[in-house]
């Protein structure tokens, strides 16, 4: 999965060089396939998320939602125009759109960054959604991939789920995407929410990029016989389908892995 997602990142970076769309990052794997420990072995999806950085001229800025309607903390992700007239001056091919709206003017008139992929003022998840279903279908005859296995394009309107397949291997991949928090392991992204709507402007925090590192940190500290995934897994499998969420029991382990020293989790215990 790591490798098709850093060659598609390659050819996506190529196609949108030059333009005044987001540039899409390495994608971070994430869940419980990256983790270790996915309690359907048989039916794993692997979700990767795809850090977006905005286009020259453009700034994203996080809006917290404060009416409480949406369970969590949840963002709207406002562009903002920033000058660029520094850079014009110094030779390189940025348009400054804050100071010369002429140009603006002229964009709207093809597709551009703020009237295909934004409501207003602020990224549509499902808009940026269909965006990158469209990176993907042109994208996947460049790939060396392509020659073996064959793309198949899943619906979802908050991510890009597609699989592949080779005779009867199968993958499935998600392309979660988001804007990173500072410098920081937090994410606002596109996964859904609990509620069974989510307006399609806003964009939940989460900390699955953290958690991840989490558990990658505690296995490179466990001995070779720890048994703290296998147990998540074991617990997690045993749940599937009575109600109990699977995230709150990950969150329970995770506080006991920070409190019971990984010497304890070896199979004897």
């Amino acid at each position: 999965t790591t490798i098709l997602m850093d060659n598609f990142i390659i050819i996506f970076q190529h196609i949108l060089s030059n333009t005044f769309y987001p540039e899409p990052q390495r994608a971070i794997g994430v869940g419980s396939a990256f983790e270790g420990w996915s309690p359907r072995e048989e039916d794993i999806v692997y979700r990767v998320l795809v850090p977006l950085i905005p286009p020259p001229g453009h700034t994203f800025h996080l809006e917290m939602d404060t009416s409480g309607q949406i369970p969590g903390r949840n963002f709207s992700i406002r562009v903002e125009l920033v000058c660029t007239c520094p850079r014009e001056q110094q030779g390189e091919n940025t348009l400054c759109f804050l100071h010369h709206p002429e140009e603006q003017q002229r964009g709207n008139e093809e597709p551009t960054f703020l009237n295909t992929l934004c409501t207003g003022s602020y990224l549509d998840v499902e808009k940026t959604a269909r965006w990158f279903y469209q990176l993907v279908g042109a994208s996947w005859r460049a790939l060396p991939q392509s020659h073996n296995w064959h793309l198949v394009l899943l619906p979802s309107s908050r991510s890009c789920k597609f699989k592949v397949t080779r005779g009867r291997e199968s993958l499935t991949v998600e392309i979660l995407f988001g804007v990173q928090q500072g410098n920081s392991d937090i994410f606002v992204s596109s996964q859904h929410t609990e509620t069974l709507f989510t307006p399609s402007t806003m964009w939940p925090e989460t900390y699955a990029v953290a958690e991840m590192r989490f558990f990658r940190y505690i296995t490179s500290q466990a001995s070779g016989d720890s048994w703290h995934l296998r147990c998540l897994q074991l617990l997690a499998r045993a749940l599937v389908g009575i109600g109990f969420s699977t995230y709150t029991l990950k969150t329970i382990v995770m506080h006991l892995l920070n409190t019971i020293p990984v010497s304890g989790w070896s199979r004897r215990h």
